[in-house]
């Protein structure tokens, strides 16, 4: 019995068949987190960019304007329009957006006026439209939801309640006089 249990576990360990499957078990894991994890940088890093182009489209039009004072729905849309990859970006996308001086200099609250789907709509915290000649610091802040919220990157970034995860970015511009 025991003689032949050694000579079947001989025979089993001479075996090669299968081999490159034990490989792929052990190793597709790994790799198949790799490429999950390199797919969620990459939209994060579109969306991000995307973002910024808009913003700068947005303040550029704002900044070199008539010197009226632009409203928030104006340069919402704008930024939208100018951020092509971002679903939804309207019912996603808040600004803020005070007046602030140079020898006096105050910045935006440390935490971000985001969309949170999960509360009932609120009102825009801070939009204040500037004078002329007078310096603006504006902030973005688009809600969305990662492509694979539970894998890698997607479970290490902060979300909200409803799953979403705030992307910001800031920009600050003078409004040229008439």
């Amino acid at each position: 019995m025991i003689a032949r249990l050694a000579s079947r576990l001989r025979r089993f360990g001479r075996d090669r068949r299968g081999s490159a499957s034990v490989e792929f078990v052990i190793l597709a894991p790994f790799l198949i987190g790799f490429i999950v994890f390199a797919i969620e940088l990459g939209m994060l890093s579109l969306r991000a960019a995307m973002l910024e182009r808009g913003l700068d489209i947005a303040v550029r039009n704002v900044r070199l304007g008539t010197g009226t004072a632009p409203g928030h729905d104006e340069i919402k849309q704008i930024v939208c329009d100018n951020a092509s990859v971002i679903a939804d970006c309207d019912a996603n996308l808040r600004l803020e957006m005070i007046p602030t001086d140079l020898r006096n200099f105050s910045t935006l609250n440390g935490a971000p006026d985001c969309t949170d789907a999960s509360e009932p709509s609120k009102p825009v915290r801070n939009f204040i439209p500037g004078g002329q000649n007078q310096l603006m610091l504006l902030r973005v802040c688009l809600k969305y939801s990662p492509l694979f919220p539970e894998a890698m990157l997607g479970d290490a970034l902060i979300k909200d309640s409803s799953g979403d995860v705030a992307l910001t970015t800031v920009s600050a511009f003078v409004q040229e006089p008439i």
